[in-house]
């Protein structure tokens, strides 16, 4: 994937951002990072107080279970949202002319439901990797043989 000079790189997932600028050309990256944003998401076990519910049929002796709640997924799917929204804000004060947006697939489609019109123009790419645990070299690798 080409990535011009000063085009602005997030890497992210449900629980961490990374926002940086390519300082390099198009063939050499050089990213360098301008922000970093963690959250604490405990797991699902350690959010959730019981087992979820039952439903008894009103007729005859059925039951169901009610669908117990993801709170770890809620929670990163908030993030995700909120990811979209600093990308808003940025696009709307012209931080950024390019965007490249890197994120697994689930974070990736969260991202694109809450895409404002401008960060959707500016967006030059995108790769569903899960990157946000590497060292920033290796993203410049991955990127490049994108």
């Amino acid at each position: 994937m080409q990535i011009p000079h000063q085009t602005f790189v997030v890497v992210a997932d449900g629980r961490k951002m990374l926002f940086f600028r390519n300082e390099g050309d198009a063939e050499h990256l050089n990213l360098v990072v301008e922000r970093v944003r963690e959250q604490d998401n405990p797991s699902d076990g350690d959010q959730s107080t019981d087992r979820p519910g039952r439903a008894f049929s009103s007729v005859g002796s059925g039951r169901s279970a009610y669908e117990e709640t993801d709170f770890h997924q809620m929670e990163e799917d908030r993030f995700a949202a909120e990811t979209a929204n600093l990308l808003r804000k940025r696009a709307l004060r012209n931080d950024f002319d390019k965007l490249v947006i890197v994120a697994p697939p689930r974070t990736l489609g969260e991202l694109r439901k809450h895409y404002h019109k401008e960060v959707a123009d500016r967006l030059a790419g995108e790769l569903d990797k899960d990157l946000t645990g590497h060292p920033v070299p290796e993203i410049e690798k991955a990127l490049s043989a994108a």
